[in-house]
């Protein structure tokens, strides 16, 4: 078999129809219209015996049983194993519930089965059928598009804000992907870290300010142009009117997407020469410990303390199904279970640049900290991949409190420990052949 590096890329629209719940506010969010159609957009890769596809869907987020059935069901289709189908979500909160976290309302099966799964796997198709010879470039800019969301109140509360001295990952990066022989645009990756939350709470149907600066970069250069999300947890985008979310008004991702585009064309006009891809995956598995199980009676006085559960909604409500799902635990008797969440791993690298999946939200300073240590040189982490499990914060900000503390520390039964978000930098950099025994350390 030939050892050219291979690409291709395809996309299919996906939009749902006008009245679909929206996901991501209010359980009960129905959409009224579309401002712009959803899409699914697959770039695929290939060298030598080696085959991946990495996908993007304008939806918000994936239930990992959900995104684990549509990777076995391409794996089946295609031949390819399911682990090297990367699924990733941009976040937009204007599309449907494909996500069922409870406290936000269940998963648009409907949906999943007649609209969004025979769309992936139409775009997958069509990625792989125009696989050619292919050759990429790599441009690189600062962007303040977003920012630090989790604003501190005077009380000292964390609410969902701006907060300018807050960490947050100033990279954008666009790999432009190229025929090797005619020079003709296969796809512009954009990769950048914010929620995609501009048109927040408004009852349309949209890409939200993602899809208007790709839909823009892709009006100006001709060529294929799909967005990948990264570390967006703690992120915003900077809207004008303060806040990271447009409160229901789509003019704020129209206005936000104008300035995305302008610096998703600057970093288009920044890459470097083309050179060869040179694809490499990084397989094996993470694992990251579990905190012990609240004590039982402090659960049961938790769930005592609910006078009426059946009317919550969001984190209060997920916070109740926490107790409630580890009250059912004790009364099984506390079966054996694993002490780890575990999950399988690919990291897809193209030479210089790397996507490194997370089934989380996570916070921007564990991309800067994976980026600063990695081998690659653009180490870009994709948040919302191949799976959800609510937000995975650094260890500093859980004191805080706030919003995404809040799903991170009640999750499911078993829920991670504190220091998760070491954890998680720790087994990726080691998939990838860090070797932490040649570290220094300083002593005073």
């Amino acid at each position: 078999m030939s050892n050219t590096f291979m690409a291709g890329a395809a996309r299919a629209e996906i939009t749902p129809v006008v009245g679909t719940l929206l996901y991501g506010y209010h359980p009960k969010h129905v959409s009224t219209g579309v401002r712009d159609p959803l899409t699914v957009t697959a770039a695929a890769f290939r060298q030598g015996d080696d085959t991946a596809v990495l996908l993007t869907v304008t939806v918000c987020s994936f239930q990992t049983a959900l995104s684990d059935e549509i990777r076995e069901k391409l794996s089946e289709i295609y031949g390819i194993p399911a682990g090297r189908f990367i699924l990733a979500a941009t976040h937009t909160h204007s599309g449907p519930n494909l996500t069922g976290m409870e406290g936000w309302g269940g998963i648009n099966r409907e949906y999943a089965d007649s609209i969004l799964i025979p769309g992936i796997i139409k775009a997958v198709g069509e990625a792989l059928e125009g696989l050619e010879p292919a050759e990429l470039a790599i441009g690189e800019i600062r962007s303040e598009i977003g920012i630090n969301r989790r604003e501190q109140l005077r009380n000292g509360l964390i609410d969902l804000g701006q907060n300018p001295w807050g960490a947050f990952d100033p990279h954008m990066v666009c790999i432009a992907i190229r025929a090797a022989e005619s020079k003709k645009g296969i796809i512009n990756i954009i990769h950048y870290g914010c929620h995609n939350t501009a048109a927040g709470r408004n009852p349309d149907i949209t890409k939200d300010w993602a899809g208007i600066m790709t839909d823009r970069l892709e009006a100006e250069t001709g060529i294929l142009t799909a967005f990948w999300n990264g570390a967006e947890g703690d992120v915003g985008p900077r809207l004008s009117n303060g806040l990271t979310t447009g409160c229901g008004d789509v003019r704020y991702a129209e206005e936000h997407g104008a300035y995305a585009a302008m610096d998703a064309i600057r970093a288009y006009r920044s890459v470097g020469g083309y050179t060869p891809g040179r694809l490499t995956l990084f397989e094996g598995e993470v694992k990251i410990p579990y905190k012990p199980l609240a004590d039982r009676e402090y659960v049961k006085e938790k769930l005592a303390s609910y006078t009426d559960p059946d009317s919550l909604v969001n984190f209060r409500k997920l916070e109740y199904a926490h107790y409630k799902a580890i009250e059912e635990v004790y009364e099984a008797g506390i079966p054996e279970h694993d002490t780890h969440y575990r999950y399988p791993q690919t990291i897809l690298s193209l030479g210089d640049v790397a996507f490194i999946p997370f089934p989380f939200e996570i916070f921007s300073e564990i991309a800067l900290r994976i980026r600063k240590h990695a081998p690659i040189r653009y180490a870009l982490s994709l948040s919302n991949t191949n799976g959800y499990n609510a937000y995975l914060p650094t260890e500093d900000q859980i004191v805080r409190g706030g919003y995404e503390i809040q799903c991170f520390l009640y999750s499911g039964a078993y829920t991670l420990v504190n220091h998760a978000d070491q954890v998680l930098i720790d087994e990726n950099l080691k998939l990838m052949g860090v070797d932490y025994s040649k570290e220094i350390t300083l002593s005073y």
